[in-house]
């Protein structure tokens, strides 16, 4: 993928004195009270930030939060908590500007943080009056936000195409660079791990994916309908009768190619739902009528370990178990732990699967860790962007 990088522009002194826009993702988790209870996305913007100011600009950085009605303020849509955080974190003042689509005085050297983009009219429908206002604002328009680049919006796409350079931060970057390395141009043995409650929630990654990697390795509620595909009993679990065939043409997808979808061996079993629940190890096909099945059983985590351990690349969406409840836990465990002792390139994203990594502490071990959620399951799913697509185009016609 061929995109202009800030980075380079940065190096090349061509920075200096400029207006800087940078659409950043800080759209954190917030309480009750307003406070921030995770600042991972806060903290990943600082580079780009940094990158601008250490250049010398006039630095502008915009994100959403939430989910705010356009041209309808309310406190807590303000990002008001995020302009304190990311003013510790840089160590300097961080005005917060409202009202700021007309106009924003600020001189090289200086940053300000722009209320929250959504709530400007015509932001989630990318109109082009307000794509040529953000324009306006700056010289070089900076992307940094590859949680929103799966949304053609005005801070997203519409800035892009018309500002007069258009180009993509470092965090952006290494997303473009992690996610080439993984599907791209990846080292055999391909693995991937999809997991989740619903097949059809996941289908055009599964039927994707299914034409690309040498192992699809699925969980939860989507191995249930797997597993009841293959002939295997599935009780009362969580499945999705309706999808069998679709199910089956992923397995046939795979073994036309000479790959394979492990269908679990035995399970984790318990007769209801909770914390609390007796589990129950057993043979996959002897899962009775009144079970519900809730994780992979040993053999199985073992077999995919070991499957994992010699990958030459890992592509991981979704715990393979309800790892939640300790009794339940066992597969992602093992499975995590798979994926980080393994040699292989490693990328994941999803907010599960950002938590299981954060619960087994293996941040460290991964080769990459993904900031974006259906930004991430789009480019599985083998889609192009938004936010790539107009990136490459003005790229391409500045050559």
């Amino acid at each position: 993928m061929h995109i202009l990088r800030f980075s380079d522009l940065c190096a090349q002194g061509k920075v200096q004195g400029r207006r800087v826009f940078i659409r950043a993702d800080l759209n954190v988790p917030q309480d009750a009270a307003g406070r921030i209870t995770e600042d991972t996305r806060i903290r990943a913007s600082i580079p780009c930030i940094r990158m601008a100011l250490d250049a010398g600009a006039a630095v502008m950085v915009t994100s959403h939060l939430g989910r705010p009605t356009e041209g309808r303020f309310r406190p807590e849509d303000s990002l008001a908590p995020v302009a304190v955080r990311l003013a510790e974190l840089l160590g300097r003042d961080l005005p917060l500007v409202s009202d700021w689509v007309d106009g924003v005085t600020l001189a090289p050297g200086q940053i300000v943080l722009l209320e929250n983009c959504r709530l400007n009219p015509g932001e989630k429908k990318n109109q082009e009056d307000l794509a040529r206002k953000l324009a306006a604002l700056c010289d070089i328009f900076v992307n940094d936000a590859f949680g929103t680049a799966h949304r053609a919006e005005g801070t997203t796409c519409g800035i892009a195409q018309f500002a007069p350079v258009a180009c993509a931060g470092p965090l952006l970057c290494a997303e473009i660079d992690a996610l080439t390395r993984a599907l791209a141009q990846p080292q055999r043995p391909l693995v991937a791990i999809v997991a989740g409650s619903k097949v059809s929630t996941k289908l055009t990654i599964l039927k994707s994916l299914a034409h690309k990697v040498d192992q699809l390795i699925v969980g939860g509620g989507i191995a249930n309908t797997f597993m009841l595909a293959a002939g295997l009993p599935v009780g009362k679990s969580l499945v999705e009768a309706d999808l069998l065939d679709e199910a089956r043409a992923v397995i046939a997808a795979m073994q036309a190619r000479g790959a394979e979808v492990p269908i679990p061996t035995d399970v984790v079993t318990a007769k209801s739902f909770g914390a609390d629940a007796a589990a129950s190890v057993k043979a996959a096909r002897e899962v009775a009528d009144d079970d519900l099945i809730l994780d992979i059983g040993p053999a199985t985590a073992a077999r995919l370990a070991a499957q994992l351990k010699s990958a030459g690349t890992i592509v991981w969406n979704g715990p393979v178990g309800v790892f939640e409840f300790p009794a339940f836990e066992n597969g992602t465990r093992t499975i995590a732990q798979a994926v980080a002792e393994s040699q292989a390139f490693s990328i994941a994203g999803g907010g599960d699967t950002l938590a299981a990594i954060a619960r087994y502490g293996i941040e460290k071990q991964l080769g990459y860790i993904s900031t974006g959620g259906g930004a991430f399951l789009e480019v599985l799913e083998g889609r192009k962007l938004p936010a790539f697509a107009v990136l490459e185009q003005r790229a391409a016609a500045a050559v």
